[in-house]
This record gives C-alpha cells, structure tokens and sequence, in this order.
C-alpha cells in the first residue's frame, strides 16, 4: 500500500463538475492499492495517516497529527482519494506498468475500510470516488508532502 499525504489549507475532489468530496484545514490522502494488500496494511496506512506528526505546534515544529488537532479542538479533516497509479512502475520503457495495483474488486473493500478506519480514530473524513475519472483541487500548505509505504506482508 502507497500513500501521499500533503497538509492542505483545503482540498476538494470533483466527479463530472460536481463536488463529491472536500475539506479545509487537514490532509489530503493519495491512496494506492497494491497486489497482495489486506486488511492489515490498511489498518497500518490509516494509524500511521492519522497519527503521523505533520503539522506545526505553538513553537512551529511539527509535532502535532491529525488526531492530537481534533482531540484539542481544531477543526480540520482527511479527503482520501484512490489511486491507482501509485503502483506504477516505470522502471522500462516510455509507459508505466502498473502490474503492481490491485483490481479493483480487490482494492475498493480495503479503500473504504481504510476511510472508516480515519473515522474509528475520530476523524472527519471526506472521500473521492472509487473507479471515477476525479478532478483533485488542493492548496497545499508549507508545502508538506510525505509518502508513505507498507509492503503487503508475507507469512
């Protein structure tokens, strides 16, 4: 599983012209679905989204996440987008392979377990739509963008 995750003055996401998700303050999550994902990677991408320490204290450091701005009262929210050409591979040739995304009958249940998961965690959640052609406006802040990977695990 392959994330991008940029802090966002706001986000939105369109579908034909028209909003189907959006927030202000918060992050904007580029979700990638890999061949071989489950349940645990999603559930390991979204503890690590919604604790991981992105945006500035009092003191301009960033030592706060998402989770510790909601728990102290800021407003703020997550707008998760699927992607999946994170999986791409352009290791040959002109043209990405993206042998490495999962299908989508097999990516989408682990997309939305990863949004109800941000949601379990207390967080506000917006989402874009599985499969669609989306248009993602986003004004990013600092700029702040980390990504973020977890291997399927293997037994």
């Amino acid at each position: 599983m392959k994330a991008v995750i940029q802090r966002v003055s706001r986000a939105s996401v369109s579908v034909e012209g028209e909003i189907v998700g959006e927030i202000g303050y918060g992050a904007l999550v580029l979700l990638g679905i890999l061949q071989g994902d489950t349940s645990q990677e999603a559930a390991w991408m979204a503890k690590k989204a919604a604790e991981l320490r992105f945006f500035e204290d009092v003191g301009g450091r960033m030592n706060l996440s998402l989770v510790d701005l909601t728990r102290g009262g800021t407003a703020c929210g997550v707008l998760v987008v699927s992607q999946f050409t994170l999986a791409a591979d352009g290791k040959k040739g002109r043209r990405p392979s993206f042998d490495q995304a999962a299908a989508p009958e097999d990516a989408e249940p682990l997309y939305e377990e990863f949004c109800q998961r941000l949601r379990d965690a207390g967080l506000t959640v917006a989402q874009g739509k599985f499969r669609a052609m989306m248009e993602v406006e986003l004004v990013n802040q600092g700029p702040a963008t980390f990504v973020l990977e977890r291997p399927p695990m293997t037994d």
